[in-house]
């Protein structure tokens, strides 16, 4: 198989992630697999590329990867892999995401890190929820997530995450062994000959808990004075700690060889941690026969038996850790338990780690040529259509001037749904009758719309919106495959429930001012022909398109939106339906989020944002922008015609 991996950090970067990427690909390569490595840093070896990046504010041995959607289309175009693993959730990541979907590209994404719960370590606990929507967003666009603890696979999947499989983590037990240990290294230490060392190995950083640590070092000196205590690793917080602990020996960063005697020549290994998703160190701890204190989840959870091969406590309970910790001074001299803890990670080889992700990337590449062809066809000359389940558009507001008329038609060639909602405002009964002009290109759209129930058997559902409210007298009301109702409940593949509502009956403005709405459509016609103007001078000049109109109009819908609780209210009413989520328009803002425990939709318009929402074959609700969806077609083209597409070729999974 050819195999890309995208990441933001890879070795000689020292971390857990970096690490485990790094056995991984050497397991592939020496399984035959050709792997090709897209990471940030710098010093590219054979089968590397550089990406950009940034050093992370405060954190600089962190690099963020930018974002390189076209770097990564031409490279895959050219070098199409048969999968591809994205290992990181940064811009990076989710711009190889979105080419390698484009491209239909099979992809896995992994969740090593818990950047979410790192926050509150770095007092930014309000965004959490944020942090969490943007991963769930993040890794639904990929065939399958890989976590590598069971709690964390289930943590994910009580989230919404989708495809989630366990990958666990191995260890390297020659590397680690307790042969390794050295008593010049102890004795540079101050160890005496037979007196204990406790060690803390990781990055000196606020997520890694250490502030308990150094508790739990002090708490120990008090039972054995003589106790010498060791961090290996760097990062921001050694400075502040190496001055307030100086008792403590900072032995930096440490790798390899160097790393394993270090870990031999300690006796107990706190790992205090409670953000981790797996938790390497504890692995290399009890490789290197270690007595390990850590909290009762991740790789302790999974590999730590209380009292047997270590010491763990409940998640969260500080005191009682430190307290396992002075028992770990005990417990130390039983060669019993440090026995126990080698043999467990004997038994914990990197071959089985590499067998599973192979398989699983395996698996993703063969279940993708018979869910493309069903996704997307194209007759050799033609276009690619795009099979999906659902379409929901809204604010086409046909009967303007300013209708992107020809770019829907455009837009809904491309697709074969099984189901076409239009939530609203799909004509603009209030622009005809202030003397608005019907032209050509808007019957098209009517036309389309047409076509598609007669010929490729669309169900079509129309909601009624406040600019096209003429129709409220006549609901509700059905012809042929057509149904015209002012709500609907919409049932995903995944049997989430729907609400799917035009939203001004959530705007005080176009409920209770009628006159008032009125004149800010007025208003608004006359800002999109300023924005003609504008943006004419705008191309002579050679600058590229701005939206004069959308900028003014976002602030004022904005401010009413804030003050009648938009969100919230259509939140509420799901909530009252019983629905797990609320699809609406009417306020010319796309959206996909979670408010709550609600999944808000906004499907946009097609004055400006040219926005739709589909729904895949799996459930999975996405919103896309019209000038990507095009280009994802024209890729899909140019693809196929450089593959040699025969009558039918499918490219791209939904």
């Amino acid at each position: 198989m050819k195999i890309d991996i995208v990441t933001d950090t890879f070795a000689p970067d020292v971390n857990g992630v970096a690490m485990t990427l790094g056995r991984l690909c050497e397991g592939l390569r020496g399984r035959g697999h050709r792997v090709h490595v897209i990471r940030t840093g710098s010093g590219a070896g054979k089968g590397e590329t550089l990406a950009s990046s940034v050093a992370l504010p405060g954190y600089r041995e962190v690099r963020v990867g930018l974002p390189g959607p076209f770097k990564l289309r031409k490279r895959w175009l050219k070098k199409r892999p048969d999968a591809i693993y994205v290992a990181t959730e940064s811009p990076l990541g989710k711009s190889a995401l979105k080419a390698a979907k484009a491209l239909g590209i099979p992809v896995a994404t992994g969740f090593h890190t818990n950047f979410h719960e790192y926050m509150e370590q770095y007092r930014l606990g309000g965004l959490q929820p944020a942090a969490m929507a943007y991963l769930r967003r993040f890794h639904r666009w990929a065939d399958c997530t890989l976590a590598p603890s069971p709690e964390l696979v289930e943590r994910l999947r009580g989230e919404g995450f989708r495809e989630v499989h366990l990958l666990g983590r191995g260890v390297d037990a020659e590397l680690f062994s307790p042969g390794k240990r050295c008593e010049a290294l102890r004795a540079g230490w101050g160890a005496r000959p037979g007196a204990p060392v406790a060690m803390v190995v990781g990055r000196v950083a606020a997520e890694k808990n250490l502030d308990l640590a150094m508790m739990a070092f002090e708490r120990m000196r008090q039972v054995v004075p003589d106790l010498q205590c060791v961090v290996v690793g760097d990062g921001p917080l050694r400075g502040r700690l190496e001055e307030r602990h100086r008792a403590v020996h900072f032995a930096g960063m440490r790798t390899g060889e160097d790393l394993a005697r270090h870990y031999a020549s300690a006796d107990v290994l706190l790992f205090p941690s409670e953000t981790e998703t797996f938790g390497n160190v504890l692995l290399e701890g009890l490789a290197s026969g270690l007595v390990t204190v850590s909290y009762d989840y991740a790789a302790a959870a999974r590999h730590v038996e209380h009292g047997v091969n270590g010491l763990k406590v409940a998640k969260g309970d500080g005191e009682r850790y430190v307290e396992a910790c002075r028992e770990a001074l005990v417990v130390c001299r039983d060669e019993g338990m440090r026995q126990a803890a080698r043999e467990t990670a004997e038994a914990l080889g990197w071959d089985g780690v590499v067998g599973e992700f192979e398989a699983r990337l395996r698996g993703i590449a063969e279940a993708a040529p018979a869910r493309v062809v069903d996704a997307v066809r194209w007759k050799r000359g033609g276009r690619p259509k795009v099979r999906c389940r659902t379409v929901i558009l809204s604010d086409i507001h046909l009967g303007t001037e300013d209708s992107k008329a020809l770019e829907v038609v455009e837009f809904l060639k491309h697709l074969k749904c099984d189901k076409l909602i239009l939530n609203g405002d799909i004509i603009d009964g209030w622009a005809l009758r202030r003397g608005g002009r019907w032209r050509g290109r808007h019957s098209r759209v009517i036309r389309k719309v047409v076509k598609m129930m007669e010929k490729d058997q669309t169900e079509v559902v129309y909601l009624r919106g406040n600019h096209d409210d003429i129709l409220e007298r006549f609901l509700p009301m059905a012809f042929g495959r057509m149904r015209v109702a002012k709500e609907h409940i919409h049932v995903s593949a995944d049997g989430t429930r729907y609400l799917v509502v035009h939203g001004d009956g959530f705007d005080s403005v176009s409920t209770n001012h009628r006159w008032l709405a009125s004149l800010g459509a007025v208003g608004y016609d006359f800002l999109l022909k300023v924005n003609r103007v504008y943006n004419k001078w705008r191309a002579w000049r050679g600058k590229e398109y701005f939206s004069l109109s959308k900028k003014i109009k976002a602030k004022v819908k904005s401010a009413v939106s804030f003050v009648d609780r938009y969100e919230e209210l259509l939140q509420d009413l799901a909530r009252h339906r019983r629905c797990d989520g609320i699809i609406c328009g009417h306020i010319h803002t796309p959206e996909d989020k979670w408010v709550g425990e609600i999944h808000y939709l906004n499907s946009g318009d097609w004055v400006e944002s040219l926005t739709a929402i589909l729904e895949h074959e799996d459930g999975r609700m996405e919103l896309v922008r019209y000038a990507d969806f095009m280009a994802r077609m024209a890729a899909l083209a140019a693809a196929g015609e450089a593959l040699g597409a025969r009558d039918e070729v499918g490219m791209m999974p939904a």
